[in-house]
């Protein structure tokens, strides 16, 4: 099992930054990969960023150049940038291990105000 612990998060205005991290416990031998999912009510939750223990990054397109996802295997933890946020990115941001099928953290609001 895999634990994930967030933190960050909070309230911004439109076109601020928060930083988000994550950090794994427990049987981290087996994370191959680290992300950040968002869920907002009546939407599925999307994922927004990844990247996997080979470097391989993956974005969704409404955050590239916006957010930067960044790991530090040794620690065993995922930072999220989010830099000129806007309205739309509200939502609860929920630190991922291994995608879909994998670990979930309990979840962080972000919230951006216009």
């Amino acid at each position: 099992q895999v634990q994930l612990a967030e933190s960050g998060g909070g309230w911004v205005q439109a076109g601020g930054s928060l930083r988000l991290s994550c950090t794994a416990s427990g049987s981290t031998s087996s994370i191959y990969a680290m992300g950040w999912f968002r869920q907002t009510p009546g939407k599925l939750r999307e994922l927004v960023a990844g990247l996997t223990n080979g470097g391989r990054y993956t974005y969704a397109e409404s955050v590239k150049g916006r957010f930067t996802i960044s790991r530090d295997t040794a620690q065993n933890t995922a930072i999220l940038q989010m830099d000129n946020l806007r309205p739309e990115d509200t939502a609860v941001y929920v630190c991922n291990a291994n995608y879909h099928g994998g670990y979930w953290g309990q979840g962080t609001q972000v919230t951006v105000s216009s």
